[in-house]
């Protein structure tokens, strides 16, 4: 019995540590399928509170992990193992039955895993931590308990301070499709083995006050008009394809009235985006490691523009400070945050490829890296295209 306990305490506080670990690379992430479950249930007042929640549950289970596994203050954790257990089983459970959101994020976006498989691995787990909740006598430390102790500190100062880190200088391990070495407008394109979904069209007519629908290869005997009336038609969904979306979405990059400039921008030779969610983080927080970043780029003949989903906050807050002079840029809000995974973001590009980029806090890395740039021709503005049709601008998170 003491060789499964053991055997299921590692397995168990190893795969809590994995996924906190995996999370707190990303914090934002999953402060954003928070929101989405809020905006599901309708909890809107919830949505300021998310990156907290995000970065306490993130904490805790590194730190309930390792405690089942040293065997750290076990009745406790064993508790609080439970009850987590139980609302993560309930959340993947309603994902999996009503398909909302798509995914739970239970190992953020470098592991993404069905809701099916979400679910079953929850329901695993939870048996198994009722197995050692059943059987906690039989967990014991590894080691003293002043040595277990001074342990777990390390542990709850790394859980927090290695998150302060990923949210300050972006995360360790970039998984989104925005990642230095990508080409957007390829990563833009939907991927080559994508199976699209199968659809039928579909009618929906009034008879007589009566709702009926049918498909074009199964119109009833009696149709006619009247009594039939026409009230819609659609594409329903026979067949669900896969892989059928491209990684990413909804990047149109529009300036005064309505303008794109997405491909002309990613068609230069280089350019830079400053990208900025919103204005929690001050101008003034940034502005002059930026400014410097600015004028290096200016020397090279780099354009710069600032992407973001408030053009006209972003014009007010730049209004008094060395980069005025820089052409806003109105992005998705989805595709904005995607891109920028701490606040404030800038990136180097070059003929759209990701050569590099750096949070608000790493501008002055980004000085020194513009000025080592072979020198760029100088640089011509050209009439922008067309703006294409992007359909949905519902992006990744």
């Amino acid at each position: 019995m003491k060789i499964a306990v053991t055997v299921i305490r590692i397995i168990v506080g190893l795969l809590f540590v994995f996924s906190g670990l995996v999370k707190a690379n990303d914090p934002l992430g999953l402060s954003y399928k928070m929101q989405e479950f809020f905006e599901i249930w309708n909890l809107h007042q919830f949505n300021s509170w998310s990156l907290l929640m995000s970065v306490l549950m993130n904490a805790f289970e590194i730190i309930a992990g390792t405690a089942l596994i040293v065997g750290w203050r076990i009745k406790l954790f064993s508790w609080l193992l439970l009850l987590l257990i139980v609302f993560f089983t309930f959340l993947t459970g309603y994902t999996y039955i009503t398909g909302m959101p798509k995914n739970c994020g239970c190992f953020g976006d470098c592991l993404p895993i069905s809701s099916k498989t979400s679910f079953l691995k929850d329901v695993v787990l939870t048996i198994m931590i009722v197995f050692l909740f059943w059987k906690q006598k039989y967990i014991k430390p590894f080691l003293s308990n002043t040595f277990t102790t001074i342990k777990m500190i390390g542990v709850t100062i790394f859980a927090f301070g290695f998150q302060w880190y990923t949210l300050n200088y972006m995360p360790v391990v970039d998984c989104m499709p925005f990642k230095v070495g990508n080409n957007i407008p390829e990563k833009m394109k939907m991927p080559a083995n994508a199976i699209p979904d199968s659809t039928v069209i579909t009618f929906v007519y009034d008879k007589n006050g009566q709702t009926v629908e049918f498909t074009a290869t199964d119109f009833p005997a009696d149709f006619k008009v009247p009594p039939y009336k026409l009230i819609k038609r659609y594409d329903k969904i026979i067949r669900k394809g896969s892989n059928n979306e491209p990684p990413i979405k909804g990047f149109a990059l529009t300036g005064p009235e309505e303008v794109n400039y997405t491909f002309d921008i990613l068609g230069k030779p280089f350019s830079m985006l400053l990208f900025i969610e919103n204005f929690s983080i001050p101008v003034s927080k940034w502005e002059k490691k930026f400014a410097e970043a600015y004028a290096a780029a200016k020397e090279k003949n780099i354009p710069v523009y600032i992407v973001t989903s408030q053009p006209d906050v972003a014009a007010k807050e730049i209004a008094n400070t060395a980069f005025a002079d820089i052409t806003i840029l109105s992005c998705d809000f989805t595709a904005v945050r995607t891109a920028a995974r701490v606040s404030t973001n800038l990136y180097l590009l070059k003929e759209g490829t990701i050569l590099n980029k750096w949070s608000r806090s790493g501008f002055g890395s980004a000085t020194k890296s513009i000025e080592t740039l072979n020198t760029v021709p100088e640089y011509h503005v050209t009439p922008p295209s067309p703006k294409p049709d992007f359909g949905d601008t519902t992006n990744n998170q």
